[in-house]
């Protein structure tokens, strides 16, 4: 028979006691099981007469069927108990124990002392009760083979205090730093052991799970701590020749490649590993990867996986046609997300994470070019034209560190090096979406950019390798944040410096070279309309159209925006899941109006595509009245790097190698 203690539900300050045989006190008081209607009293009274009133109605016929006026059968006090709408009936939260307990009341109520707890139960459970002892007052529970003290306070056990006859013990979700406090003197005849989501790290737990300790052990249950050693953890293991099911999943050990291929082939015995059967196929497939602790990395592998892109409206055919002056505008979409910062990533990516810091932050275009023409004057010196051509350079080559990488587009929180630099930084800060930056300790990876189309593929994967497993789960508990940012890029022909300037007489030609120059373009122009007043072409109206873009346009800093973000769950990749597939779905931010105007510019396309191609090509299709645009949303695969077998180990090894 068990007893269960819990948590009482309902309003109102609480005051839990602070050991066990305190919260077992306080809740059988709570059962009330010597009030109304269990117990003794006037309720029933003549079922519990003396022996010398029993026996003289004996003597009377029918007497002993008469009850009281105030009594009640024990059908209708069961019943009272019993009935959902009673104000005596338990919630519907409460054990089949309590339930027990009060219809033993009601039957047997002088069965109710003390001597029956202590010699009657067998399992005892006291969760989430505040508790922080165990104390000496389990002893007396002299038949007790099962303690469930989950949910607790408690840091450390005094083993002395546990009933030899226990053969479950559970202490989940408390704060147990060592199982050291348990082997001073652990109940020999312990079956189960469950130490889960408890706060256990550090190699030397292995030194406390010995068969000395724990002889008879079938199950062992340590999911959820912060152990890290995979090879000093399987070496203990294997002294406890009865152990059957074993549970390590939710430790950073487990987030190995060759944790559960390991772990199987080391221990011979074991069934059942984190809950899931070992079957002859696994271990077959397994055989060999113990003996290859020496080669196996000690590192975790994560593979991510950007997939498509749908519903992003398209802002292009929102924008008025530029005119000769500009600005020539571009967009492009991509995919961002968090991740650890990898060790042997910092350096390489220390440059283009600061580009990434100054050129993504979201700032107001120039809407004309007279800054331009402010910031390179028009007389000066050689040396400010150079300054000034070097500078324009460096602009350039850092907007092209932006635009190529598809590895990392940001980095936490980096520090300026000067104090101009900081309050530049302080004042392009407000205009910085919160979700472009990302968490302390993480960098922001991105798929490289792409234009815009209907269903846009990323096509975008990456592999990433932790060798600190403590933050890879703390950040598998948190999540990632994956992030669809689009960005505008504002374009504007570059000003041609006077030609008498110095900078013009540094890189230009003679006055005889340009005097050839122009003879020549003068007999280019001319030969160009005799081949016009012939026959105009297609080529030629084609290249006066793009006669229209200058050839040489300056690039305003990208001008970024959020079109949808979310936090994508990785937890059940500590629990024992292989890959979390998932579709981001950031609601609809496309309309029917932008839809209208997409479809009528591909439309157009399509008939002068029909023209070109002959009557075959089949058109657009025409946009329903009944429309509704799709939502934004983006393919997500994220996966844990696993080895199962010797060979793919070996292939792992020689991948490492390259």
């Amino acid at each position: 028979m068990a007893a269960t203690a819990g948590r009482e539900s309902g309003s109102g300050s609480w005051s839990a006691p602070s050991t066990v045989s305190a919260a077992v006190s306080a809740h059988l008081r709570q059962l009330c099981l010597r009030e109304f209607p269990c117990g003794t009293g006037s309720w029933n009274r003549s079922r519990f007469l003396p022996p010398k009133f029993r026996a003289w109605k004996e003597l009377v016929p029918g007497e002993e069927e008469a009850l009281g006026p105030e009594e009640e059968p024990v059908e209708a006090l069961l019943g009272l108990v019993r009935s959902p709408q009673s104000p005596w009936a338990l919630s519907e939260d409460s054990s089949a124990e309590d339930r027990f307990l009060r219809e033993l009341a009601i039957q047997s109520p002088m069965m109710i002392r003390d001597t029956f707890f202590y010699s009657y139960f067998r399992s005892l459970r006291v969760v989430d009760k505040q508790v922080t002892q165990v104390d000496r007052g389990l002893l007396k529970f002299v038949k007790l083979e099962e303690l469930v003290l989950s949910a607790n306070r408690i840091k450390e056990v005094d083993a002395t205090n546990l009933p030899p006859t226990l053969k479950v013990l559970e202490l989940y979700g408390n704060e147990l730093a060592s199982m050291e406090c348990l082997c001073a003197h652990p109940p020999p005849g312990l079956h189960h052991l469950g130490l889960g989501q408890n706060q256990l790290c550090g190699a030397s737990e292995s030194l406390y799970l010995t068969t000395s300790h724990w002889p008879n052990l079938i199950s062992l249950d340590l999911g959820f701590n912060d152990l890290m050693d995979l090879p000093a953890m399987v070496a203990a293991l294997r002294s406890l020749g009865r152990l059957r099911l074993l549970v390590l999943q939710g430790n950073p050990l487990a987030l190995l490649p060759h944790y559960r291929g390991f772990t199987v082939d080391s221990l011979a015995r074991l069934c059942v590993l984190d809950d899931v059967t070992v079957s002859a196929h696994e271990r077959h497939q397994c055989r060999g990867l113990g003996q290859q602790g020496e080669l196996l990395a000690q590192e975790a592998q994560l593979l991510v996986a950007v997939r498509n892109i749908t519903g992003v409206v398209d802002s292009s055919v929102l924008d008025p046609e530029p005119g000769p002056e500009g600005p020539f505008v571009t967009y492009s979409y991509y995919v961002t997300y968090d991740f650890l910062e990898e060790e042997e990533a910092e350096a390489e990516a220390g440059e283009a994470s600061k580009y990434g810091e100054v050129l993504a932050e979201i700032v107001k275009p120039r809407s004309s070019t007279e800054p331009l023409r402010e910031e390179v004057p028009e007389e000066g010196t050689e040396e400010d034209m150079a300054m000034a051509e070097e500078s324009l350079e460096s602009v350039e080559t850092m907007e092209q560190v932006e635009s190529e990488s598809s590895l990392v587009s940001g980095r936490s929180a980096p520090r300026p090096s000067s104090i101009e630099s900081a309050e530049e930084l302080v004042k392009l800060r407000p205009h910085v979406d919160p979700r472009l930056c990302p968490a302390p300790g993480t960098v922001l990876f991105s798929t490289e950019h792409k234009p815009w189309a209907n269903v846009i593929a990323c096509g975008y994967e990456a592999q990433h390798s932790v060798k600190d497993l403590r933050p890879f789960k703390a950040f598998l508990l948190a999540g990632t944040v994956v992030t669809i940012v689009e960005e505008k890029i504002l374009s504007w022909p570059v000003v041609t410096p006077p030609t008498d300037s110095p900078l013009a007489a540094k890189k230009g030609k003679g006055v005889n070279d340009k005097k050839k120059d122009k003879d020549k373009k003068d007999k280019d122009r001319k030969d160009q309309k005799g081949k016009r007043a012939e026959e105009p072409t297609r080529e030629w109206k084609a290249s006066q159209k793009k006669r229209d873009i200058p050839k040489e346009l300056r690039h305003d800093p990208p001008v970024l925006q959020v079109l949808g973000s979310g936090l994508v769950a990785l937890e059940p990749l500590l629990a024992g899941e292989s890959v979390v597939s998932t579709v981001c779905n950031f609601g609809v931010v496309r309309t029917p109006e932008s839809d209208r105007l997409t479809f009528a510019r591909d439309s157009k396309k399509v008939k002068k595509g029909v023209k070109k191609e002959g009557p075959g090509k089949a058109a657009a299709p025409a946009f329903e009245s009944d429309y509704q645009p799709a939502p934004l949303t983006v393919e997500v695969e994220i996966q844990l790097g696993q080895v199962r077998s010797v060979e793919e180990a070996l292939r792992a090894v020689a991948n490492r190698a390259q």
